[in-house]
């Protein structure tokens, strides 16, 4: 039977904040998908015909696995936290800053040079994790993440 006492514990009141700031950061790039859902939403005849759409669906599954991937983020970030031992606000930015040069900005130099996307397309993207990833780290080292401080 596997155990989970090799994943480092993390105070849940930090991953349900972390959580709910990174559904937020989440929810500001999407954000128009989101707008044109409601927008037809209004326009369907009724409740009940709005429900059965495709729409319905899509904006369901973008939202439940936006906070899924934020809760797990956020447990992945704490973890790291206290298996790093960081408590200072400069350490937090650090740790942040490398989980974002590891995750994300490769995809980001593949954006500008290799697709040829338009830089303000790419910089509001890599705005958005800049803040899921440095912003995050240093919401969770002012929360705390450690269920005993004296560990």
């Amino acid at each position: 039977m596997a155990t989970l006492h090799y994943l480092p514990p993390v105070k849940p009141s930090a991953i349900a904040l972390g959580t709910a700031f990174n559904h937020a950061i989440s929810l500001a790039i999407l954000g128009p998908v989101f707008g044109d859902t409601y927008h037809r939403a209004q326009a369907a005849n009724s409740k009940e015909e709005f429900l059965k759409s495709k729409e319905a669906a899509s904006a369901a599954a973008a939202w439940g696995s936006s906070i899924v991937g934020s809760a797990i983020q956020s447990y992945g970030v704490g973890a790291l936290i206290n298996a790093t031992g960081t408590l200072s606000y400069k350490g937090a930015a650090y740790l942040g800053s490398l989980i974002f040069m590891a995750s994300s900005a490769p995809s980001f130099i593949s954006q500008v040079f290799t697709e040829k996307r338009p830089l303000d397309t790419v910089a509001v993207g890599a705005l958005a994790r800049v803040f899921e990833t440095v912003g995050l780290s240093l919401i969770l080292t002012y929360w705390g993440t450690r269920n005993n401080p004296f560990d």
